[in-house]
């Protein structure tokens, strides 16, 4: 009697060969091998067919190609032609250890859950900024720790790039909603709300490469504060607080740039309109006071040059590499004010103006 297929892993991809060769390669070394693998095309203009015909003698692997809709619809359609007792949903920019799927079996043996998701981490072969830029999206500092890892706040909700859901209960909630960015997060909301069981895997980890360059990076940050705010237009009451400390850090960053600004041109100014008395012998005194203004004017930076300092020295140590610390301060600014502009972005758009969804962000998302 034939086994029954334990795990079907879904992979939307979009012009993205290279990270499927490496994912796939990945896949051919599991411990664990009760799985199948489906690749899902969204409508690239660089498509993996070939790719993925390279591994067909070595696992179970089904290509398949569709109009471009999104991630969540491609999905839905790998969802729909699977066969396995649990979908594990990965993004194509990972890479899976040898004993990812091992580990998943031994948690969900020694404890079932319907769903499920893990952390992820840098791969020592990663380029340094892409170390920088995981380490922005996975430190307590810039995301509070709530994207995964050995801790966990009230609840765990897994997002896309490794995330695991009992087939049955991914059918009975429809899937993933037409949401192109926050997708994720809907879903594990209404994981939550169906009173369904999630937990936490800390030892089933992936390495996710992410973005590799800043530009890249801002651009799908930025868009998760968009849909934070989507989120809560759709689910009140799922914003926490963590959730506002971005837009919070943005306009700090403004405001004390601005104060830095308005300082520096003050004390010019000052320097400037009081320069015909600096040589006068009853006020001898002037030109210290005037340059002490002047460097008073830059105080206003030092809470960002501690913040700075911090990331630097935190991620100098987490990845034993002072130019990983150098990056990563970049990479945690672009991750903060990124999400922060988004997010206001969208709360002035969505909850101010009072336009939905679709309208608001059709240029961006809708296309």
């Amino acid at each position: 009697m034939a086994r029954e297929l334990r795990y079907s892993l879904i992979i939307p991809v979009y012009n993205r060969p290279d990270e499927v060769d490496e994912l796939l390669s990945s896949l051919t070394e599991q411990t664990f091998t009760n799985f199948e693998v489906i690749v899902v095309e969204d409508g690239s203009n660089l498509p993996c067919r070939e790719v993925v015909e390279r591994y067909s003698d070595r696992i179970s692997v089904k290509y398949f190609e569709k109009p471009n809709s999104g991630p969540g619809q491609t999905r839905n359609y790998g969802a729909e032609r699977s066969r396995g007792e649990y979908l594990i949903v990965l993004d194509s920019d990972c890479v899976l250890p040898p004993t990812y799927l091992q580990e998943v079996e031994k948690e969900l043996n020694r404890m079932p859950s319907d769903a499920f998701g893990g952390p992820d981490k840098a791969h020592d072969s990663f380029t340094n900024i892409q170390k920088a830029i995981s380490y922005s999206m996975t430190s307590f500092f810039t995301t509070g720790g709530i994207r995964g890892g050995k801790k966990q706040l009230d609840k765990f909700y897994p997002r896309s790039f490794n995330m695991g859901i009992r087939a049955d209960v991914y059918k009975r909630l429809g899937g993933f909603s037409k949401m192109r960015f926050g997708e994720d997060i809907d879903f594990s909301i209404r994981i939550f709300k169906e009173g369904c069981s999630c937990r936490l895997f800390s030892e089933a980890w992936v390495w996710h490469k992410r973005r590799t360059d800043l530009k890249k990076f801002f651009r799908q940050v930025h868009n998760s504060g968009i849909a934070r705010i989507n989120l809560h237009k759709r689910h009140p009451g799922s914003m926490k607080l963590v959730h506002l400390l971005p837009a919070v850090f943005t306009v700090g960053v403004f405001i004390l740039t601005l104060a830095v600004l308005v300082g520096w041109i003050g004390s010019t100014w000052i320097f400037q309109m009081a320069h015909g008395y600096l040589y006068a012998p009853e006020m001898p005194g002037l030109v210290q006071y005037v340059s002490l203004f002047h460097l008073l004017s830059w105080v206003p930076l030092i809470p960002l040059l501690l913040f700075s300092l911090l990331i630097c020295l935190d991620a100098t140590f987490s990845y034993r590499s002072i130019k990983v610390g150098v990056l990563a301060i970049a990479a945690s600014f672009v991750q903060l004010v990124g999400y922060g502009t988004g997010f206001l972005r969208a709360w002035w758009l969505r909850c101010v103006c009072g336009r939905d969804e679709f309208s608001a962000f059709e240029k961006n998302f809708y296309k």
